[in-house]
């Protein structure tokens, strides 16, 4: 499967998820420099729209948390964008809550997914009540795309929800050719000890969300890390 990009949405769906009330403002990140603005999320989803027309399967990272965990999980999809990925977990059965500081992508969501719940919020505030995930997953290129300085808050943010011994998956680009244009690369040193530092441990790494074998000098990472 072609590597993707994705934001930051949160898509919630079956039960209530308290969580603080947005401001509205979305906060600085790498994604608010390169977006398009308001109606940016509409091209954005045109994009998949047009690849899935074409025949190009778009749910390979949906596929890959199915394979690691078994429905009625509950799966924090932190970057859904406009709920790709949430609305094809929900739909394969699992307990989902997506997470996105961009709030034209959670607008659009909403539309795409009535029967789900959006919350727009910060990935480093990241604040839900009452919540133990099993798996939290950080598709496309969530990580290159947080504001700079603030992967290892992010990280500890997401690690206060998820439960011991659960799952943490991040697939991302580790070169220009698998970043969107002007991101700065997140080295797999710096996210490996970002994510050790707040208690993650590397399991898995492959070099595609197909799970092909990961090699030095692979442009592109699917990390699996496991809460100790």
């Amino acid at each position: 499967m072609t590597p993707v990009p994705a934001i930051l949405v949160i898509a919630v769906s079956r039960g209530t998820y308290a969580c603080p009330v947005s401001s509205g403002i979305d906060p600085h990140t790498r994604w608010t420099e390169i977006s398009s603005g308001h109606g940016g999320a509409a091209a954005y989803q045109k994009l998949f729209d047009d690849l899935e027309e074409s025949g190009v399967d778009i749910h390979g990272e949906a596929r890959f948390v199915a394979s690691l965990v078994a429905p009625p999980a509950r799966v924090l999809d932190a970057g859904c964008g406009t709920g790709r990925v949430a609305i094809e977990l929900t739909r394969l059965g699992f307990h989902c809550v997506g997470v996105d500081s961009d709030l034209d992508m959670i607008e659009h969501a909403r539309r795409r997914g009535p029967g789900a719940h959006f919350v727009h919020q910060d990935l480093t505030e990241l604040y839900l009540r009452s919540q133990a995930f099993d798996l939290a997953v950080l598709a496309g290129n969530v990580v290159p795309l947080l504001a700079p300085g603030t992967l290892n808050r992010a990280l500890e943010r997401l690690a206060a929800h998820v439960q011991p011994e659960g799952l943490l998956v991040a697939g991302f680009g580790l070169d220009a050719a698998h970043l969107p244009p002007n991101v700065q690369v997140t080295t797999l040193a710096a996210y490996d000890r970002a994510c050790s530092a707040a208690g993650f441990s590397l399991a898995e790494r492959y070099a595609s969300w197909d799970r092909e074998r990961f090699t030095e000098g692979a442009g592109y990472a699917v990390s699996v890390h496991r809460r100790g």
